[in-house]
């Protein structure tokens, strides 16, 4: 099982300190022993998703703010919603709005786009993939946003599973030649080819490889692919991967469909925090 959350107090006090600097000039406004209370609200529909790095960002500046969730993490929220409520001090609710309202409505956005996609072939066994698109730092937490949203993960990273591309197939000479090497020196991961043509697919499958990936094959190959594995090996289709079409791309029979929109393509879910001082 993959610890999501590993990285989340780094990540978060990063952003803080990239915030806040040598200290919030604008918050010493207030006076310095005053309490507040506080309601995020969003503004859109979408689904829920970044609670843990939203509650750290706060507590990292001050443990004494109490934060109550009215709903959990993948859960599917409304405009005018209110998501939760905190209360402490004035100061430290205002230092660290911004940073949390970040980590919120990113893995947020995520989490809604997964699920768009999710939704477009919830009836169909072809399982849709996220890449490794992501922003900078938040891989790990938009791989979780990821899977709240209804979908799942390709490989974390370079270093837990094999995809070889065209790069890699032209430095070992073949398809074949890189996946015996592949074999040879890593054979505990899982080894991805991505393939253009159903000549290099064939030369994958006798090879051995144990998931192929189809680049930016049309449905009528994408059909003659799936035919010609005869359930060899699982396939993947990847590129080009839209909402309006994931639909036909799946019903040709093709085990997963990653897509970078996942990650790379999403609009920041539109949050408020609102302060009260009575």
């Amino acid at each position: 099982m993959i610890d999501f959350k590993q990285d989340l107090k780094k990540q978060v006090s990063f952003a803080l300190a990239e915030d806040i600097g040598s200290g919030d000039i604008t918050a010493t406004l207030i006076p310095e022993n005053t309490l507040a209370h506080a309601t995020v609200i969003t503004r859109e529909s979408a689904i829920l998703c970044g609670q843990d790095w939203f509650n750290e960002s706060f507590l990292q500046v001050d443990p004494n703010i109490k934060i109550h969730w009215n709903m959990n993490d993948g859960t599917a929220i409304n405009a005018d919603d209110i998501l939760c409520t905190l209360t402490g001090n004035a100061r430290s609710l205002l230092t660290s709005e911004r940073t949390a309202l970040n980590f919120l409505q990113t893995l947020s956005a995520t989490a809604t786009r997964a699920h768009e996609y999710a939704q477009n072939i919830i009836d169909l066994d072809t399982r849709i993939l996220d890449t490794r698109k992501t922003i900078p730092g938040l891989r790990l937490a938009q791989k979780y946003a990821v899977q709240c949203g209804g979908c799942s993960n390709h490989r974390i990273g370079l270093f837990d599973a094999i995809l070889i591309k065209e790069n890699h197939i032209i430095a070992a000479g073949s398809i074949s030649n890189a996946i015996g090497i592949a074999k040879k020196t890593n054979s505990d991961k899982l080894i991805e080819v991505e393939v253009e043509t159903l000549e290099q697919l064939s030369e994958a499958q006798a090879a051995g490889a144990d998931r192929i990936l189809l680049d930016n094959m049309n449905n009528e190959m994408l059909q003659k692919a799936v035919k010609l594995n005869n359930q060899q090996t699982e396939l993947e289709a990847s590129g080009g991967i839209t909402l309006e079409n994931i639909r036909e791309i799946a019903e040709t029979g093709v085990d997963y469909i990653s897509i970078g929109a996942l990650t790379k393509d999403i609009l920041s879910i539109d949050l408020s925090l609102r302060l009260n001082f009575n």
